[in-house]
């Protein structure tokens, strides 16, 4: 029980000493952390991290006012260039990115995917040799004479096929869709 009160004494002793401590320091590394960030709220958030990281490793620093205040400084020093070099980073990725905004780029995106969904949505829907010949010659970019001998059928039958795929995407897809398509199978 002796032992229990006497830790008790010596923890409020230590949140005394802290309380002390950032009563002392606190608007002093808040403003060193702002010279070097230049954004008071992280320079808060940095100086109150020095404090926690203070109590954690209070068992370990010196009771010397000096080596105390050269830990809070030193801790507020490389949190704030972390944030600087962390910022750096940031900034640097950003900037490799396409000029167009990252919305506009995720809309972009989505608007593509829905398009060319309700494009093989429309060919699943193509009669099974039609639709195998109008993906061998669009989707895989292969000539009418090497479908005919894949498939061991004429030319010509390639080529029917084709306008026939054609002919029924055209009344399965909108207008608009239709010429999308059009534009893909002739790049």
């Amino acid at each position: 029980m002796e032992n229990d009160i006497l830790g008790h004494q010596i923890e409020t002793c230590r949140w005394v000493d802290v309380k002390n401590l950032f009563n002392d320091y606190y608007s002093r590394l808040v403003y060193f952390s702002y010279q070097i960030v230049n954004n008071k709220p992280q320079a808060e958030d940095i100086a109150q991290d020095a404090f926690v990281k203070f109590w954690d490793n209070s068992d370990h620093i010196s009771n010397n006012p000096a080596a105390i205040k050269n830990f809070l400084y030193s801790t507020v020093k490389n949190a704030s260039l972390n944030v600087i070099r962390h910022n750096k980073v940031a900034e640097q990725h950003i900037n490799s990115l396409p000029s167009i905004p990252v919305e506009e780029a995720i809309f972009n995106n989505i608007v593509r995917t829905e398009v060319l969904a309700e494009i093989y949505k429309a060919i699943a829907l193509l009669p099974g040799s039609c639709q195998q010949i109008f993906r061998m010659s669009y989707l895989d970019d292969m000539k009418n004479n090497q479908i005919a001998n894949v498939l061991g059928i004429s030319i010509n039958t390639v080529k029917t096929q084709k306008q026939r795929a054609l002919k029924v995407l055209r009344g399965h897809l909108s207008p608009e869709l239709f010429v999308v398509l059009i534009a893909l199978t002739h790049l």
